[in-house]
């Protein structure tokens, strides 16, 4: 036991103390942070548990609001609609009334309508045949002038036509003789010149033979001279002789060819010469012919393009006159159906029209002028204008249409009228619109709804309107004064509309 506690007792070292004291704050450090995960983690749960609970109750209020809104909001609705019901039968009534009247005028009008196309129809038929006789007499009239005018072209045709092929003729014998002429002449000009070309030729040759005879003697005379010479200079220069004698072939070469070439110049010039006179002449007498033919060409020309002239300036007068038939019967065809498709056109929208005419109209189709005597002389004061004879003349042609600018005036002014109560009715469906889409605006509950100011909308007996000041007479033990409200019934407002 002894040794037991003396082991016990044994004093620690610092190093080891150092080591507990530090296992001790480890082990401090982390309690300190288990308590504070722990507390987090509650406080975590807590809040959930809060933002849940909260969130539920948020729920039961709105549900339970609802509930309430839309039970009041039910009971003034069926106040609103048993209201709209007793008036809708009122005007329901009142329409059936007027649907049974204008059922009435509808049967009477279709009566008169059919009294009224019955007679129009008749009319239009008379006119109509009327219309069929004088397209059929103007019908025959042209065709009348087109058969004479066409005669006359015929006629005029084949006149030109047996005119030119005569003109024709003659020019074609005329050309004939004139060709024959210059045939025979040109067939004795060459004759003349193969007569003059032989004697020239006979000439040239016995000229030849003269000259050759004359030059042989010459030549030898010339050659005694030069083997003489010869000798003499062969003697004093035997060694140029080689030389010489080239140059003495070269000499006899050229003194052919000299020669022969002097004789073709001569003999050209001699036949040139002789040429030219007869050219001249035949230039001459060709020139008087050639004058002569061309004077009687220049004439038959000037015959034929007169003739042609003549005749193109028939043809394009008699095409133009055809053209102008032709555009002028097709301008009146054209013209002429205009008409009658225009008169189509207006019985068409009269009849259209007549359907929609009141009794008053029917019974009094033309009404009198609206305007008092002195009115009428302010308008002839503020717009004076003198009547010329040309005036009264477009008023005469032009008084048949006073009726129709009476009728016309007057559906104008109808219109006018009618887009006015158009446009007041607009803008009363306008005002409507606002009013309905207000109280719809207020019985719905919606986000763009809450964001505007809604009188309907009260939530713990406050508004979302601003609320006006407090007077300085007011005390706080007085009672507050009772709230006021506008309300429109809706018969009240149908009444006015309608």
């Amino acid at each position: 036991m002894a040794k037991k506690g003396k082991k016990a007792k044994l004093p620690l070292s610092d190093e080891e103390q150092l080591l507990l004291f530090q296992q001790k704050l480890l082990a401090e450090e982390e309690m300190a942070k288990k308590k504070e995960r722990l507390l987090s983690q509650f406080l975590k749960d807590k809040l959930a548990k809060e933002e849940h609970n909260s969130a539920l109750n948020l729920n039961k209020i709105n549900t339970q609001w609802r509930t309430v809104l839309r039970e009041v909001k039910t009971r003034e609705l069926h106040k609103d609609i048993e209201i709209l019901s007793q008036t809708f039968e009122r005007v329901v009534d009142c329409k059936d009334s007027v649907i049974k009247s204008l059922a009435k005028d509808l049967t009477e009008a279709e009566e008169q309508y059919a009294h009224a196309l019955r007679s129009h129809l008749h009319s239009i038929d008379q006119l109509l045949a009327l219309q069929r006789r004088r397209l059929h007499l103007l019908e025959e009239s042209y065709n009348m002038e087109l058969e004479a005018l066409t005669k006359e072209f015929e006629t005029e045709r084949k006149t030109i036509i047996d005119q030119h092929e005569k003109e024709i003729r003659y020019l074609q014998d005329v050309f004939m003789a004139m060709e024959q002429n210059y045939i025979d002449s040109e067939y004795e000009s060459k004759l003349e010149f193969q007569s003059m070309w032989d004697d020239l030729k006979n000439k040239n040759l016995e000229e030849k033979h003269f000259l050759r005879l004359q030059l042989e003697n010459i030549v030898e005379d010339l050659w005694r001279r030069f083997q003489e010479a010869l000798k003499n200079y062969t003697d004093a220069t035997e060694d140029q002789k080689i030389a010489f004698e080239t140059l003495k072939v070269k000499d006899e070469k050229s003194s052919k060819e000299i020669e022969t070439q002097m004789k073709k110049i001569q003999r050209l010039q001699d036949s040139i010469i002789i040429l030219k006179s007869k050219i001249m002449m035949h230039n001459r007498e060709s020139e008087d012919q050639n004058q002569y033919i061309r004077k009687d060409k220049e004439l038959v020309l000037a015959q034929l393009r007169k003739l042609k002239a003549q005749r193109t300036q028939a043809r394009e007068l008699s095409q133009e006159n055809l053209v102008k038939l032709t555009l002028e019967s097709n301008a009146t065809l054209k013209a002429l159906r205009k008409i009658v498709d225009k008169g189509e056109k207006i019985l068409k929208l009269a009849e259209i029209c007549r359907k929609f005419e009141t009794e008053e109209e029917k019974v009094l189709p033309f009404y009198s002028t609206v305007l008092t005597p002195e009115e009428q002389k302010e308008i002839e004061e503020i717009y004076p204008e003198e009547l010329t004879e040309e005036l009264t003349k477009v008023i005469v042609n032009y008084k048949g249409m006073e009726n129709f600018w009476k009728r016309y005036n007057k559906v104008k002014l109808e219109q006018l009228s009618l887009q006015h109560r158009h446009a007041q009715l607009s803008e009363i469906n306008r005002k409507l619109r606002e009013m309905l889409k207000q109280y719809l605006d207020g019985i719905s509950v919606s986000d763009e709804v809450l964001s505007h100011l809604n009188p309907l909308f009260i939530i713990n007996h406050r508004s979302n309107l601003p609320q006006p000041l407090s007077t300085p007479t007011t005390q706080p033990g007085d009672k507050p004064p009772p709230a006021t409200y506008n309300i429109i019934e809706a018969a009240h407002v149908i009444s006015h509309i309608l």
